[in-house]
Order: C-alpha cells, then sequence, then structure tokens
C-alpha cells in the first residue's frame, strides 16, 4: 500500500473501533466464546473504542456469530456506552422487513447505540445459502432494491403502498438507525457514496482493494441527509504483543485459520504454533499471504507505526480493528496496545 507523504490525520484523532467474529476455540464450546466477547466489549468499552461490531457467518465452525441480531443484543445488555453493531448483516440471507424489525427492536431496547451494517455477499456456501431459504442466484444483484425495501421500512416516505396499506415494521418505523454500506470490492463503495451513506471496507482480507474502493466512494459521493461528506471506515487485522516474537507467534492462529479455509476444511479456531514452516505448501502460503498482508502484527512501536502509516495511505475517517488471537488474555493485551499507542 502507497504511502502519502503528507500526514493529514493522526491516530489519536479518529476513532477506533472493534470487529468480533466471536471465534469458537479448540477445545471451547460456542459459550465460552460468547463469555469472552462480552468481556472483550466491556473492555473495549472501558478503554474508549467507539464502536463494537459483529460479523454474520453461517456454517463455519469457528465463528459463532450466525445469529448476529441476537448477539448484539446481548454485548448491548452487557455495555453501557458503547455503540454496538453489524459488520455485517448480509442482506441477501434475509428478508428486509425482518431486518428492520430486528434492528427496531435493538434500537427501542438500546438507544442510540445500534449500527446496522449491510453487505451483500451471502457470507457463506451456495448449500448454506440455500438452507437459509434465500435466492442464491441472484450474486447480490438485487442488492440496491433490497437495501431500498429495508430504509423505506425504517424510514416511510407515505402510509399507502400501490396497492393500498404498506406492510410496517414494528418496531423499526421511524427510527433513527444508522446505515454502513460493508465491502470487499468496488460495488458498494459506488453505491455508498452514490446514496450518501457511510461506508466501511473489508481490508482485513481484501488489501488490494482498499484504495481503488476508498477513492470510488469519494469520487461518486453525493450529500444526503445522512452525511454532508463522506465517512470511510477501514478494517485491518492487528496482533500486537510485547515483542514482536510473541506477535507473530499469535498470528500463526490466524493463519491456521485461513489455511483451513484454503483448503475447504473449515476448522474451529487452533493455537498457536511455533512455525508455520512444514504446515502449509508454498501455493497455500502464497495465497494466504496476499490475503493478510495488511495485517499488522508485532510490538507497540510496530503496531504504532503500521497502524500511522494506514491511516495516512488511506486517510480512513475511522479504523476498525479486527484481533484473531486464541488466548483470550493475549487478546485483550492486543486490542489494550493498540489503544495505548493510538493514544500517545
Amino acid at each position: 500500500m502507497a504511502k502519502q507523504t503528507e500526514r493529514n490525520k493522526q491516530l489519536r484523532d479518529i476513532p477506533l473501533s472493534v470487529l468480533d467474529l466471536v471465534p469458537v476455540l479448540e477445545g471451547g464450546t460456542p459459550a465460552d466464546s460468547f463469555r469472552n466477547t462480552l468481556d472483550l466489549a466491556r473492555h473495549a468499552e472501558k478503554w474508549g473504542y467507539n464502536r463494537y461490531w459483529l460479523a454474520e457467518h453461517h456454517n463455519m465452525p469457528g465463528i459463532a456469530s450466525s445469529a448476529t441480531s441476537v448477539v448484539i443484543g446481548y454485548v448491548a445488555a452487557g455495555t453501557s456506552t458503547i455503540r454496538v453493531g453489524s459488520g455485517g448483516i448480509m442482506l441477501p440471507n434475509h428478508a428486509p422487513l425482518v431486518v428492520a424489525e430486528q434492528f427496531g427492536t435493538l434500537e427501542s431496547m438500546f438507544p442510540g447505540r445500534i449500527d446496522l451494517g449491510l453487505g451483500r455477499a451471502p457470507g457463506t456456501d451456495h448449500l448454506t445459502a440455500r438452507a437459509l431459504r434465500r435466492d442464491s442466484k441472484s450474486g447480490g444483484e438485487d442488492f440496491p432494491e433490497q437495501l431500498a425495501e429495508l430504509r423505506e421500512y425504517l424510514n416511510p416516505t407515505s402510509t399507502e403502498g400501490s396497492d393500498g396499506p404498506r406492510v410496517r415494521a414494528v418496531p423499526g418505523e421511524g427510527m433513527n438507525i444508522p446505515i454502513w454500506l460493508l465491502g470487499s470490492s468496488l460495488y458498494n463503495a459506488q453505491l455508498a457514496g452514490l446514496l450518501g451513506l457511510p461506508f466501511a471496507f473489508a481490508g482485513q482480507f481484501s488489501p488490494d482493494n482498499i484504495l481503488p474502493a476508498l477513492r470510488l466512494y469519494r469520487s461518486a459521493f453525493r450529500p444526503s441527509e445522512v452525511l454532508e461528506e463522506p465517512y470511510a471506515m477501514v478494517g485491518v487485522n492487528v496482533i500486537a504483543a510485547d515483542d514482536d516474537e510473541t506477535a507473530k507467534r499469535l498470528a500463526t492462529s490466524q493463519q491456521l485459520n485461513f489455511l483451513s479455509l484454503v483448503r475447504g476444511r473449515p476448522q474451529k479456531f487452533q493455537p498457536p504454533v511455533e512455525s508455520m514452516e512444514g504446515i502449509w505448501a508454498d501455493y497455500e502460503k502464497a495465497s494466504i499471504d496476499a490475503q493478510l498482508r495488511a495485517s499488522i502484527i508485532g510490538s507497540p512501536a510496530v503496531v504504532k507505526e503500521k497502524l500511522q502509516e494506514l491511516l495516512d495511505a488511506t486517510q480512513a475517517d475511522e479504523i476498525i480493528i479486527n484481533g484473531a488471537i486464541y488466548d483470550h488474555q493475549a487478546r485483550l493485551r492486543s486490542f489494550e496496545i493498540v489503544k495505548q499507542v493510538a493514544a500517545e
């Protein structure tokens, strides 16, 4: 990623947020994962993180956030001030009315704290998409129509539909729930710009498209009742520890996780290993390195330098951090380091 020569923003001046996939650890259960998630969320709130997002995935033994809105409610109920939301809800998997009702319910319970981030991918394989009873043939091509329907449920422009009284989202109707568009390619970047919505890019697994997507979002942006200027958040993997070697060892769990996906055999989140040599083939290493090359792994000094480089390159308005670490205490320490170095 090219580094800009001029620093227009400093880390201490922008919000930092947390992305949690609720990893199910080898030797653990989803119940353990939920307890760890709530503990991390409470620490993140104490440390001053801005928002805590959870992501929808299905048919993944190592991810426990499939019922995303339920987990959002669990985290919001266990915290007080931090914003909680979806990063994201995969809209093709759901009827827009159901999403409006679910997030209307959450906003009613936790007013002013709920975010609705939306993606256009199913977040799973075709077989699972069929099991979700959604049409997997469209490839997300009807996402703009689904989005428009969802927004109409939340903020209706009229009380009547074309055939008489329209369907209403109760709760949900008339609620000011921030909608974000999420993406790992250019499609949602352009759509978010055209609609004047905030945009979050999944740089944690799609590093090559970060800068093109942000350029497209900003160039396509049209002011709306939601935003007068573009607002872009960038996702990044950060694995921080008190020294570089410890961080590199902790990062092998994330590499093992991606290796299981490359091999088509998803598994629970594995403990770290001393070295990946002999575990992956050269072509597997190359594929995983390409996906994870934007990851920031190291000591506090390395993390501070690399996060600032990311900010210089992207001029992001916010950074959201995924910290995939097997040991819960080491994971807490990683997020603590990030907030400490950003505040310096």
